[in-house]
C-alpha cells in the first residue's frame, strides 16, 4: 500500500467515525453534512478513471456501494417517515469494510448499487474548493444567450390531493434579481422546507433550467407545490430557495445564493424576498444579505383549501 492510498484511506476512517459519532450523539444536521461530503469523495474515488488507483474495478464497486449507503443513511435522517429506514447501525457495519478494502473480499452485506457521482456539492464542501466570491464586484464576462437549453429537466413534484379543511400552497418562482444575471450558466433553484435545526420536513425539489434571462433578472414562471399541507408543518419552519448555477471553470455546480420564506409570510398573492449570500444557513443565525441594491426573489403564492 503506497503512503498516498494509507493517507486517503486514514482520512476516509476519520470522516466515517466523525459522521457517525454525530448521528449517535444526536446532532444531526453535523452528521448528515459529514456523510454527504464522505459520500461525494467515495464516488469520485469509485468512478476515477486514473491508472495510477490502487483499488481493483470490484473494490471501486464496494467504494461505491458504501457511498450509497452513506446516502441512505442521510436521507433517513432527513426524512420525518420511520418505515425502510437505513440504521446507525447497519452504518457501523461498514466501517471495517472500508478500513481494510484493499484486502475484502467478501459479498457487501447490502442489496446496494453504486449511484452516479452528482456534481453539485454537499454542504460545507463547497467552501473548501473554492475562495469566497466577491458578491458585489465581478467582472463583465463574455456575452451569453439570452435563453438557456432545457436540459435540465428538474424534479418537481405533483400537487398533493386535498384533505378537508387542510391547505395547500402552490409557488411560482417568476424571476430573481441579480447584477450578473447575463453570466449565469445553467441556473435553477432547490426548493426545501426545513425546520429550525435544518432538517427536511418535505422532499427536496429542483426547478428545471431557467427559461430565459432579462437584463438583471433570470426568469423561470415555475409553480412549486408544497408536499406538506400548511397546517402540518412545524413552528419555525420555513421555506428555502437555493440559486445554484455551473462554473465551467471548477466543473461544478454552486450554490449562488439563498432567500428564505417563514411561515407568517405564506398568504395568497405576490410577494419578493431578500437574498443572501452563500452557504446556506439552514438555521438562519449568521445571515448576511448579497447585496444593498434592490434585487430580490419574485414569487406568487397560492392557497389552495377544500
Amino acid at each position: 500500500m503506497s503512503e498516498v492510498t494509507r493517507s486517503l484511506l486514514q482520512r476516509w476512517g476519520a470522516s466515517f467515525r466523525r459522521g457517525a459519532d454525530f448521528d449517535s450523539w444526536g446532532q444531526l444536521v453535523e452528521a448528515i453534512d459529514e456523510y454527504q461530503i464522505l459520500a461525494r469523495h467515495l464516488q469520485k474515488e469509485a468512478q476515477a478513471q486514473h491508472n495510477n488507483s490502487e483499488f481493483t474495478e470490484e473494490q471501486k464497486k464496494t467504494i461505491g456501494k458504501i457511498a450509497t449507503c452513506l446516502e441512505l443513511r442521510s436521507a433517513a435522517l432527513q426524512s420525518t417517515q420511520s418505515q425502510e429506514e437505513f440504521k446507525l447501525e447497519d452504518l457501523k457495519k461498514l466501517e471495517p469494510i472500508l478500513k481494510n478494502i484493499l484486502t475484502y473480499n467478501k459479498e457487501f452485506p447490502f442489496d446496494v448499487q453504486p449511484v452516479p457521482l452528482r456534481k453539485i456539492l454537499a454542504p460545507g464542501e463547497e467552501e473548501n474548493l473554492e475562495f469566497e466570491e466577491d458578491e458585489e464586484e465581478g467582472g463583465a464576462g463574455a456575452g451569453s444567450p439570452d435563453s438557456f437549453p432545457a436540459r435540465v429537466p428538474g424534479t418537481l413534484l405533483p400537487r398533493l390531493p386535498s384533505e378537508p379543511g387542510m391547505t395547500l400552497l402552490t409557488i411560482r418562482i417568476e424571476k430573481i434579481g441579480l447584477k450578473d444575471a447575463g453570466q449565469c450558466i445553467d441556473p435553477y433553484i432547490t426548493v426545501s422546507v426545513k425546520d429550525l435545526n435544518g432538517i427536511d420536513l418535505t422532499p427536496v425539489q429542483d426547478t428545471p433550467v431557467a427559461s430565459r434571462k432579462e437584463d438583471t433578472y433570470v426568469h423561470f414562471n415555475v409553480d412549486i407545490e408544497l408536499q406538506k399541507h400548511v397546517e402540518k408543518l412545524t413552528k419555525g419552519a420555513a421555506i428555502f430557495f437555493e440559486f445554484k448555477h455551473y462554473k465551467p471553470k471548477k466543473r461544478f455546480t454552486s450554490t449562488k445564493c439563498f432567500a428564505f420564506m417563514e411561515m407568517d409570510e405564506i398568504k395568497p398573492g405576490p410577494i419578493v424576498i431578500e437574498l443572501y449570500k452563500k452557504p446556506t444557513d439552514f438555521k438562519r443565525k449568521k445571515l448576511q444579505l448579497l447585496t444593498k441594491k434592490p434585487l430580490y426573489l419574485h414569487l406568487h403564492q397560492t392557497l389552495h383549501k377544500e
